[in-house]
């Protein structure tokens, strides 16, 4: 039965998200609602980028229909959480608003999930020598990790298919094994929100006449929903009690979110170390130096993807190592930074071999935290 009802959300969100697209597009084109063409954005015609209204429209009503009372009572805040950033992210698609505006949102969103919602980490599983975690630390730390993840998938959605790519492999990650070990309220919420973004994918990636881009509508919620899905994969894996429980929880967890956070990062600390706002815009992301390599958004989003998916398993084999659980958040952490390197080691190679002169490497300056206005733009 439960099998039946996750099937039911995720074909449920595809089929309300797939059907809400074009009537969304033609509204799009006649009140001229589109993604503003600059030189860091990468396409060069006109997009309405109110995809994530489609998406929200097919993961709500999906969950509405099909989760029952009391699964309801428990994930109402974080319904609430997904309706909040979906406004401030709307607002942002179609007027802009300052990066502070909907970082204040964001954070109210994150204390009501974490404070009504009760999705907060309460144990750390021996990460730093920590275990069981204060109220008010898990509150800090959850209500963290919740904007962080939100961010970085935000960060992420500069090409094609990316950030719903990646989204995609997570949510389907997640689902499949709370559908395993038996939690089938978060099972139905992540195979909803997959159905959500294949849906949005046929068009954002294979879409001609009617594409369009999610938006900060989409990216927002998306983090949002992958933020909550780790921190209960991590609070139901604490007392390894179940036949399907994992070890090293934290491991696993950035395993399947790596792509995002390391990104973000690694990102965040080049402009600081540079001087620059963590905010400020550039194209220095990694999907950027892959399609400076391959020049097609599909090649670099399947890359991705694929890395992603290999990474997951890298986090599953590291898992089974005999070592502390720091040690195994290294590895992966390390492993992660190296391959995200490969792209540029690339660039530098080909412009070498063709005579290509390398610009210099810019002064690192003393950091001035001034948090502009300006929006990063991925």
């Amino acid at each position: 039965m439960d099998t039946i009802l996750i099937l039911t959300s995720a074909i449920l969100a595809f089929v309300l998200t797939y059907i809400s697209i074009p009537p969304i597009i033609r509204v799009s084109k006649a009140k001229h609602l589109f993604d503003e063409i600059n030189k860091r954005k990468v396409h060069k015609s006109q997009i309405p980028s109110l995809g994530g209204v489609a998406i929200f429209i097919g993961l709500v009503i999906s969950l509405l229909l099909t989760i029952n009372g009391f699964d309801f009572l428990k994930m109402k805040y974080l319904l609430a959480g997904v309706i909040m950033v979906f406004f401030i992210g709307l607002k942002d698609d179609i007027m802009v608003i300052s990066a502070h505006k909907k970082l204040l949102v964001q954070i109210t969103a994150a204390l009501i999930i974490t404070v009504l919602g009760g999705y907060r980490f309460t144990n750390l599983h021996g990460m730093f020598g920590i275990h069981d975690l204060g109220y008010t630390w898990s509150v800090l730390i959850s209500v963290f990790a919740i904007v962080g993840i939100t961010n970085a998938y935000n960060l992420i959605d500069g090409i094609d298919g990316l950030a719903s790519g990646v989204a995609m492999v997570a949510a389907l990650t997640f689902g499949t094994w709370f559908l395993v070990a038996g939690h089938p309220e978060y099972a139905v919420l992540s195979y909803a929100l997959t159905g959500s973004l294949l849906a949005f994918i046929r068009y954002n990636v294979f879409g001609k006449e009617y594409k369009l881009f999610m938006g900060d509508t989409g990216s927002l919620i998306i983090g949002l929903v992958i933020s909550a899905l780790v921190i209960r994969f991590n609070e139901v894996n604490i007392l390894y009690n179940g036949p399907h429980d994992i070890v090293a929880a934290p491991v696993v967890s950035l395993a399947v979110i790596i792509v995002p956070v390391i990104d973000t990062i690694r990102v965040f600390t080049v402009r600081i170390l540079r001087g620059k706002s963590p905010f400020s815009p550039d194209k220095n992301h990694v999907h950027h130096w892959l399609l400076d390599l391959y020049k097609n958004h599909i090649k670099v989003t399947s890359t991705i993807v694929v890395v992603n998916i290999l990474l997951i398993l890298a986090g599953l084999a590291i898992c089974k190592i005999g070592v502390n659980i720091n040690v195994k958040f290294a590895l992966l952490f390390i492993l992660g930074i190296m391959v995200a390197l490969i792209p540029k080691s690339l660039l530098i190679y080909r412009d070498k071999k063709n005579g290509i002169p390398q610009p210099q490497a810019p002064v690192i300056k003393k950091p001035r935290m001034e948090f502009s206005a300006v929006e990063e733009v991925r």
